[in-house]
Order: structure tokens, then C-alpha cells, then sequence
């Protein structure tokens, strides 16, 4: 029986959920997780990874939760291309990438494999669809029909990505797209959390000229003011990372490369409410704490907005507990700037109250809506 229709599985997943743990015998034993992670992909582009049991291990007593997901794309292996060298990354070959739908389905017979303890530490996300199609929405009603009880958001999805978007097969995605509106509007009416992939801007733009992506993003999501949005990595990308205006590369230093206005403006702006962003990714760290300068103005705005980032590790299929954490170790130097109520935040209390929340509406829906 799973979470859906288990009110003792919703119990005890909520103690969980608040960073406790159910021993037999011996009552109610706090844990302090070190973090939960909002950005967590099992599964790598060749649909490989460890088990839940195997995550459940690499999370141990360190990671309370994880925002479970696959990746939406498989890279094919083409022989004329690669021969023999089997590609596992999509910068390992120049053949296209395709949409792999069944990641959905197997993310979830994994879940739904586990005891209700054990599920309450993954929040699964649905992403095996295509956001230029039209029917893309189809696809994540039919996993809500076909797993209810499972699924509290949808993502990480890509819209524009270097080196990603020019590879995968069939229509580009685009942020005004009709077939995003349809998405977009359904997570809205269901609760899913919409967790998105777009970069800010294109590789290697020129100086001082606007992000090619940001307005488009902004149109996007004030479009749909009901959908809670979490824009991955900030918009960054391995190369994409937004051009400092003249005036912040004084303040800021030369290395400077995050676009720490641009990021305040969004999040001081009351019509984006509804947008969040995540941390996640080692490239992203890698920005963050390039110097002393860029690291404490991300922590100044983090500090003043504390509400609005999550943490995440985006982590892909990892083996061993190095790769797991290699993130959140990476920012230590961000974390000792932020103010013990932020550091909260950040690294727990977003995704309790984003997942959560989503979750609750979502079973709602169910409820309501399937038979």
C-alpha cells in the first residue's frame, strides 16, 4: 500500500519529514541531517545508478531528504559516431539525446518499493517529458493516474541548455512556448513543484549586454503566478555564467561572474513571489566561492532573502559518498557566512516547507481527480 491511501504512512512520514526518527521500542530519537538535498538526479544519461538502498546508505545520518529524480534524457549510442567507446555524458558524443519517459516509472516502482520510513526521506519528481509538446502534459496527468500517491513536482526539466538543448532530437524548447504555458498552468492546478533548467543566458556572450534568457524567464513565470518555480542553479550553466555589468566588476572584483543584481532584482520584485532558486551543482560552487568578494555578496543576499534559496547537490548516479557530497563540502565557505537562520533555511527548512506544501496539495488533487 503506498503513501496515498496509508494515513499511518503519512503519520510517520511527517515525523520524519521534521528530522525525526521512530526507533521500536524506545519512542521518538531526533536526528540533526546536516541538509536535505532539493536537487538530486539517480539516475545518469545512460539510465544508470545505485538503487534506494543503496542512497539510503550514502545519505546515512548526513542527508534527511532527497528530491528524487532521474534524467529525462538517454544519449544515444551511435556506432558510426563512437564505435566501440559507449558514451555515458552527453559531452562524450556528438550523436543526439531523446526523451526517456519510462525514467518516470522507474522512479517510481523504486519508491513504492520501500517501507513508508524509508519513503518519507525521498520526495520523487516527475520529469520524463518533453516541454515542447504539446501533449508533454499528458504524459505527467498519466503518472499522477498511473502513481498516485508518488510524485509532489515535476523536474528538473530543460528549457535552454548549452550543450544540451542543440543535441536533443525533434522541436527546441522554448520558454514561450504554449506547450510550457500548458505545463506550467498544470502544476498550478495540482500543486507539483516545478523544478526548471533554463540558462540565463548563452555561452560565452559579450560583455554588458543583458542575459539573452532573462526577460523570457520573467515573462514565464509571471505568467503563471499560482506555480511555485524553482530555477535551478541560478541560471548558470558550465560556461554560462552571466556578464557582470561595469559597475558590479568594480565593486566586486574582476573575477566576479554571478549575476548578483540580477538575482537580487528577481527576488526583491513582488511579482515573482512564486520563484525560488537552487544552489545546486559543483560548476555553480565553483562561482560562488571563486574569491572572498563573490562569496560574501551570495551570502549577503542570501542572508537578506533567506527564504527563497534551497541547496542542492546535483549529484548524478553517485557511487560513493565523495561524489555525493562533493557540493556541500564545496561551499563551506559560504556557509560560514550566512547567519545561523539562513544556513537553516538553506539547507533544510525550503525544501520541508516547498515539498511539503506541494505534496499535500498534490494528494489533494489525487483525491479529488482520480478514481
Amino acid at each position: 500500500m503506498n503513501r496515498f491511501f496509508s494515513m499511518a504512512g503519512i503519520g510517520l512520514a511527517a515525523a520524519l519529514m521534521a528530522g525525526l526518527a521512530l526507533i521500536p521500542g524506545s519512542g521518538v530519537q531526533t536526528i540533526e541531517y546536516e541538509f536535505h538535498d532539493s536537487h538530486h538526479h539517480l539516475t545518469n544519461y545512460i539510465q544508470e545508478g545505485p538503487d534506494l538502498e543503496e542512497m539510503l546508505d550514502l545519505m546515512g545520518d548526513k542527508v534527511g531528504r532527497i528530491a528524487l529524480f532521474g534524467i529525462p534524457l538517454q544519449q544515444t549510442w551511435s556506432y558510426r559516431n563512437s564505435g566501440d567507446n559507449a558514451p555515458s555524458y552527453y559531452l562524450q558524443s556528438d550523436s543526439p539525446l531523446y526523451y526517456y519517459s519510462f525514467t518516470d516509472a522507474y522512479i517510481a516502482s523504486l519508491y513504492n518499493s520501500l517501507t513508508p520510513e524509508q519513503q518519507a526521506r525521498f520526495d520523487p519528481m516527475i520529469t520524463g517529458f518533453n516541454p515542447a509538446d504539446m501533449y508533454g502534459v499528458d504524459h505527467i496527468r498519466r503518472v499522477l493516474e498511473t502513481f498516485p500517491g508518488v510524485f509532489s513536482g515535476i523536474g528538473e526539466f530543460t528549457i535552454h541548455k548549452e550543450f544540451v538543448s542543440g543535441k536533443i532530437a525533434g522541436e527546441v524548447a522554448s520558454l514561450d512556448d504554449p506547450a510550457l504555458d500548458r505545463i506550467l498552468a498544470f502544476a498550478a492546478e495540482t500543486g507539483l513543484l516545478v523544478l526548471v533548467h533554463c540558462d540565463v543566458d548563452i555561452p560565452f556572450q559579450k560583455p554588458d549586454v543583458e542575459p539573452r534568457y532573462l526577460t523570457q524567464m520573467k515573462r514565464a513565470v509571471a505568467r503563471h503566478p499560482d506555480a511555485t518555480v524553482i530555477w535551478a542553479h541560478m541560471g548558470l550553466g558550465r560556461v554560462v555564467h552571466p556578464n557582470v555589468r561595469s559597475e558590479d566588476a568594480i565593486e566586486l572584483g574582476a573575477r566576479s561572474t554571478i549575476p548578483l543584481m540580477l538575482l537580487e532584482e528577481g527576488l526583491a520584485d513582488p511579482n515573482f513571489k512564486n520563484l525560488y532558486h537552487d544552489i545546486s551543482w559543483d560548476e555553480v560552487a565553483k562561482w560562488v566561492v571563486a574569491d572572498p568578494e563573490t562569496t560574501q555578496a551570495v551570502a549577503d543576499i542570501i542572508n537578506k532573502y533567506p527564504n527563497r534559496i534551497l541547496f542542492g547537490s546535483d549529484a548524478v548516479a553517485p557511487a560513493n559518498e565523495g561524489v555525493f557530497l562533493k557540493t556541500y563540502k564545496m561551499y563551506a565557505p559560504l556557509w560560514k557566512l550566512l547567519t545561523p537562520e539562513a544556513l537553516e533555511m538553506v539547507l533544510k527548512k525550503n525544501h520541508e516547507r516547498l515539498f511539503d506544501a506541494a505534496a499535500e496539495k498534490v494528494r489533494a488533487w489525487e483525491r479529488e481527480n482520480l478514481k
